[in-house]
């Protein structure tokens, strides 16, 4: 069974940092791009980020530009964000998604394989 695991979220004070794990089974992350999205309180979801896994490119949505980062740990098949500075305004709801970057970055639609979400508080 295909399946991502998004795992990592918790409460955080303003200006602390998260990372968040998103674990993949059932298929290789080289297969697909990977991409992070959330959805905060009375919102639309939005993408942070993603990342071609052909060529490591990657794009970043404007608010996500300089605070946000992915890595990787290829052993676990597994992706990591870490975001810093954070403020309240980042409390929300975080998925990983697997898809194709490299067709429309950040549109929903270009990612068939959706991760179970993990809240982020952020408190002031």
């Amino acid at each position: 069974e295909v399946q991502l695991q998004a795992s990592g979220g918790g409460l955080v004070q303003a200006g602390g940092s998260l990372r968040l794990s998103c674990t993949a089974s059932g298929f290789n992350f080289d297969d697909y791009d990977i991409a992070w999205f959330r959805q905060a309180p009375g919102k639309k979801r939005e993408g942070i980020l993603c990342i071609n896994s052909d060529d490591g490119s990657q794009y970043y949505a404007n608010f996500a530009k300089g605070r946000a980062s992915i890595s990787s740990d290829n052993a676990k098949n597994t992706k990591y964000l870490q975001m810093n500075s954070l403020k309240p305004d980042d409390t929300a709801v975080y998925f990983c998604a697997a898809g194709y970057c490299r067709l429309d970055r950040l549109a929903e639609d270009v990612y068939p394989i959706w991760g179970v979400r993990t809240l982020v508080t952020v408190s002031s």
